[in-house]
């Protein structure tokens, strides 16, 4: 590996930091506490909303920040506060449900701290292929009975996510939707994300970078599917887990292990051990 200064580490979350089983491995912690007491910056960046961060905050202690809803939102953990915020406005929500219909796809709105979803979807969160996702919802989400009614009771979300029943569903969708005013971006299974013009988890990145008076080309980045694309494009060192998709491998300086025997904490160790100082 080429030697350079990386002062700020992004980790994706599911796929990334995250095992299969949605818990972090002892080992990934015990890496990202060296990698701090270098001095180095771990960053949570992912597409989950602060809420739904707040059960790893405890285990990670020493990550202070987060590029959060697929960095509509970057939030500082310690003082509780938005660093930076960039959402949808509520006239484009109401369009999305207008055009996809509440029926079509689980709906989800995300930011601020809140996770919000049709309490009659969450029960059969299979369906959308998300079944993995049930528990924590059950623990973090604001179960209503319409997301078009409550759409209504906020200015903005900084955050829309549907999931579909099938990628089919999910692209006839985007077809519909594609003309909206949007950031879009593919995750999962089926899912579709939808964030603000020109949200992505680069410009969470870039917005935060800032924050700290760090250089982009100090910056390093870890993640797995296509909505972290950018975040890997803008940072000095890409890293892609063994898990990834291959578009995701073929973009990055460096490809470490898969996300179930601690692909992180390896490529962390070697980030940091490649530091010139």
């Amino acid at each position: 590996m080429k030697r350079k200064k990386i002062s700020l580490i992004a980790l994706d979350m599911d796929g990334t930091l995250l095992m299969s089983d949605k818990r972090i491995h002892p080992d990934t912690a015990r890496d990202i506490a060296f990698a701090a007491e270098q001095g180095v910056h771990l960053v949570y960046c992912s597409g989950r909303d602060i809420v739904e961060l707040d059960p790893y905050t405890g285990d990670l202690p020493l990550i202070r920040y987060g590029i959060c809803t697929s960095g509509s939102i970057v939030y500082d953990f310690s003082e509780k506060k938005n660093i930076f915020r960039r959402a949808v406005p509520r006239e484009t929500v109401m369009e999305i449900i207008r055009l996809v219909g509440e029926k079509t796809g689980m709906i989800h709105f995300l930011g601020d701290g809140n996770s919000i979803v049709c309490g009659e979807q969450m029960e059969h969160m299979e369906d959308y292929h998300m079944g993995v996702y049930k528990e924590m919802y059950r623990r973090v989400a604001t179960l209503v009975e319409s997301m078009q009614e409550e759409a209504l009771r906020h200015d903005s979300i900084a955050k829309v996510n549907i999931y579909f029943r099938s990628a089919e569903d999910r692209d006839r969708a985007f077809q519909k939707l594609k003309h909206l005013p949007l950031s879009f971006a593919r995750a999962e299974e089926t899912s579709l994300e939808m964030t603000a013009p020109g949200v992505s988890k680069a410009l969470g990145l870039e917005k935060l970078a800032e924050h700290l008076g760090i250089a982009l080309q100090e910056t390093a980045g870890i993640g797995d599917s296509d909505n972290d694309s950018a975040v890997l494009q803008a940072v000095g060192l890409s890293v892609a887990m063994g898990n990834a998709e291959d578009k995701i491998k073929d973009m990055c300086d460096m490809i470490t292990d898969d996300n179930d025997h601690n692909g992180v904490g390896k490529a962390i160790r070697q980030i940091v051990g490649a530091v010139q100082v």
